[in-house]
């Protein structure tokens, strides 16, 4: 039995010839600074010269910031809910109790008073409404949160190609994103995913 033409294909050739199965990915365990067939999270986002590693890091750079961008953006919902429900809260019972200078408010709040009265108690309308507009905020506000944590997720991914410049292109986008988006919030975060 002749091995020779085993032998000569190799044991990762298995007869296939030269397949070009996509581009060359090193997935690297260790911190280093090498671009050589890096590929960003997926194979398609490979690195193939200069100019596409400065597009990838500007890329980066702008992923991150715009992760500060999805937290601020949820601050400010968060603060807008608590803003709705406090007002929703502090709705006069009657419009004898309050002075409210807009008259064209003023009547409509009387007319909205007077269709609760006559359909029910205001207090279990109110009641109702106000645990719609709870359950609305709190899915809105744990869709933002999911959007965080899978954004999070992913440029923990992009710190995990173990490169320098990537990395160092992840730091450069939250601190753009700070400066550009925190809006007076402290800058202390815990060190975490999400």
């Amino acid at each position: 039995m002749d091995h020779s033409m085993h032998m000569a294909m190799g044991h990762g050739d298995m007869g296939h010839g030269d397949m070009n199965m996509g581009a060359k990915c090193n997935m690297n365990m260790l911190f280093n600074w090498s671009s050589e067939n890096l590929c960003i999270i997926f194979r398609s986002w490979h690195i193939t010269g200069p100019f596409s590693f400065l597009l990838s890091l500007i890329a980066i750079v702008i992923l991150t910031a715009g992760y500060e961008g999805v937290r601020s953006a949820t601050r400010k919902y968060e603060a807008a809910h608590v803003q709705r429900l406090s007002a929703f809260l502090s709705l006069p019972a009657t419009t004898g109790d309050a002075e409210i200078a807009d008259p064209i408010i003023a009547n409509g709040l009387a007319d909205t008073i007077h269709n609760t009265r006559n359909e029910g108690s205001p207090l279990l309308v109110g009641r109702d409404n106000r645990g719609t507009l709870v359950r609305k905020g709190k899915l809105i506000m744990a869709a933002l949160y999911a959007i965080q944590v899978f954004y999070s997720f992913f440029i923990m991914l992009l710190f995990m190609t173990y490169n320098g410049q990537v990395m160092i292109a992840v730091a450069v986008g939250a601190f753009v994103g700070y400066l550009v988006f925190s809006e007076g919030t402290p800058a202390a975060k815990t060190i975490a995913c999400h």
